[in-house]
């Protein structure tokens, strides 16, 4: 990995740039003041696997078509990102920022009082959500939690955001 840097002489009043090779830089200081990290990917956290058995939590996807993918999550997991880790075909158009429903999930009804309180945005994004149930939530607002073991979540037939002709978007 390359990174330029512009150094300013004293003696000249001038700048040059310089080209520097960096290996596995962990973090960058400029003399501005400016400070960058490594990018990062939405959802890079569910990328990982469970450090250790008590962080484990298995659930199961239930697509349109009635199929069910068990998953194995760990505590922390957001059901979205964990979903496209899978291959699960949960669109998540708004990569979790809560601007859409294309990751609307149904939660069994046992695990419903396990979940976090629903915001009152994610509630009015619901209320656009086609196939609404009482058991209705949004896959990017759910975090898996040890107490959550054995949840199983169904996809709804459609989202908002899906083409008509059966064009399956990928995740981000």
């Amino acid at each position: 990995m390359f990174c330029l840097l512009l150094r300013r002489s004293a003696l000249h009043n001038s700048c040059k740039l310089i080209r520097k090779q960096i290996a596995k830089p962990a973090f960058y200081t400029l003399n501005n003041g400016l400070h960058t990290t490594i990018p990062r990917r939405h959802g890079e956290y569910e990328w990982q696997d469970p450090k250790s058995p008590d962080e484990i939590v298995n659930i199961t996807y239930v697509d349109k078509d009635g199929k069910r993918t068990k998953v194995q999550g760990k505590v922390g997991d957001n059901v979205l990102y964990l979903a496209h880790r899978h291959g699960i075909e949960m669109e998540g158009a708004c990569e979790a920022s809560l601007a859409c429903t294309t990751c609307h999930v149904y939660v069994q009804y046992d695990f419903m009082e396990k979940l976090n309180e629903a915001e009152e945005k994610e509630d009015d994004l619901l209320d656009m959500a086609p196939f609404l149930r009482e058991n209705s939530r949004l896959g990017c607002q759910i975090m898996l939690q040890k107490s959550m073991e054995g949840m199983e979540l169904e996809l709804p037939k459609a989202t908002r955001n899906f083409y008509v002709d059966g064009h399956k978007p990928k995740p981000h």
